[in-house]
């Protein structure tokens, strides 16, 4: 018994020749239905009648394409990507190759050598990651989650901000929410001091790997690897965890999807367009929140600790840098130069002395040695933008407003100064022309 091997279009093809070779079928009726022409029909029928169904099979079956491209060629190409493109993808892998090697070849072929070499893995077969549920921990208190979501919180109302957010991961209860221009770290720090003030600390925080939470340069060997927040977290005695992918803090993302849904809602019916109005709000949609979805602990220990009474949050809670005082005992930081006051006794031994610069969230600034506090004066201060300074995506809107505002400011400023030194030679020119037609 021979199997044969047939697509679809063969198989139509057999039933139908067949019909004609049985002259239930004219040549003409079968060729109309094959779309091919009446001698055409003929010769597949006389195929048909000598050899049967396998007489209609394709002779080229099982035989490499006349238009294939050479074997040496393929070799050569395989070889470049093999040493240069290996973990591109076939589309860049073929730009590249026309633009650096003029080699020009279709992506199809590209693709299907690198499937073959191993270079390359199809879509199809690429295994999916699965994330499993973790479950919940036990107590309140144990892990809670936080994120900013950045949103068009107030739709057309006001302008887009970030949510930051807070949620046990036993309960599922919101612990704290806070709207803020970006995602920043002196933010997290009013939402966190808030958050510990009043339902004490908990045993861990467990983020994603935003800046605020997770020193991300690479190589990084100055410092003490650990960034503001985690360093007010270690003098507070609370864990952070950055989470690897988003999937793995399921229960702030899924949360964020859902304010973004009812807490907008809540907003606009009672007219909220306002960072100051959304906060004082935030409490009582909380309240509302936590009595819909929030679950009980599988323990019903609360292990929040309590603060301690010596602890002080307004040092803690902010923004600290070491600087080295000059020999003009001059201390510089955030692009400002304060001058320490000279006729103090401790200043006069700091020259090359290591300070803490104290930058608090309501934006004072102290300087400190050994905790001993040092008056200043501010010398200087340069523009607040720095052109070409890295900022984060999640802050991007906020600076992106900053400086549309300041360019107002600035182009206010040059109107009001007359026109510019060219202009104003162009202009001098013509009033010189008009008093003396003759120049």
């Amino acid at each position: 018994m021979t199997i044969l091997r047939m697509s679809q279009k063969e198989i139509d093809r057999v039933d139908v020749v067949s019909q004609v070779a049985d002259k239930r079928l004219t040549l003409v009726r079968g060729g109309s239905l094959l779309g091919l022409s009446k001698r055409q029909v003929q010769r597949l029928v006389n195929q048909y009648r000598q050899s049967g169904a396998v007489g209609l099979l394709s002779k080229r079956r099982d035989q490499p394409s006349n238009r294939r491209y050479p074997d040496s060629l393929r070799e050569y190409v395989v070889a470049l990507i093999r040493k240069y493109y290996a973990d591109f993808g076939p589309t860049l892998a073929a730009e590249k190759l026309l633009e650096r090697h003029e080699i020009e070849l279709s992506v199809t072929a590209i693709r299907a050598w690198m499937v073959a070499e191993g270079l390359w893995v199809p879509r199809k077969k690429r295994q999916i990651q699965i994330h499993q549920p973790r479950p919940r921990r036990d107590s309140f208190g144990e892990l809670v989650q936080i994120d900013g979501s950045d949103h068009h919180w107030f739709e057309d109302r006001g302008p887009r901000c970030s949510l930051l957010v807070f949620i046990d991961d036993a309960t599922g209860r919101l612990m704290e929410l806070r709207f803020a221009k970006s995602e920043s770290t002196f933010d997290y720090f009013l939402a966190t001091r808030r958050y510990i003030e009043q339902h004490g600390k908990p045993v861990a925080f467990y983020s994603d790997k935003h800046s605020v939470f997770r020193v991300n340069k690479v190589g990084a060997t100055s410092g003490t690897g650990m960034t503001q927040f985690g360093r007010a977290l270690h003098e507070l005695n609370i864990d952070i965890i950055c989470a690897n992918t988003s999937q793995a803090k399921g229960r702030v993302e899924r949360a964020n999807k859902t304010l973004q849904d009812r807490f907008v809602k809540e907003l606009r019916l009672r007219n909220i367009s306002t960072l100051a109005a959304g906060n004082e709000y935030a409490p009582e949609f909380m309240g509302a929140f936590n009595q819909r979805f929030a679950r009980e602990p599988r323990q019903s220990e609360n292990i929040h600790r309590p603060l301690e009474s010596d602890l002080a949050l307004d040092e803690i809670f902010c923004w600290r840098e070491e600087r080295t005082v000059s020999k003009s005992l001059t201390v510089q930081y955030d692009k400002v130069l304060y001058l320490l006051d000279k006729e103090t006794a401790l200043a006069k031994r700091l020259p090359r002395k290591k300070v803490t610069v104290f930058d608090y969230p309501d934006g004072t600034i102290a300087i400190k040695y050994k905790g001993l506090p040092l008056p200043y004066s501010i010398f200087d201060k340069v523009s607040q933008i720095d052109q070409g300074q890295v900022v984060s995506n999640k802050r991007l809107g906020a600076v992106l407003a900053f400086a549309q505002k300041e360019q107002k400011s600035r182009a206010g400023k040059r109107s009001q100064k007359g026109p510019a030194r060219g202009a104003q030679r162009q202009i001098k020119k013509e009033r010189t022309r008009q008093a003396n037609p003759a120049v």
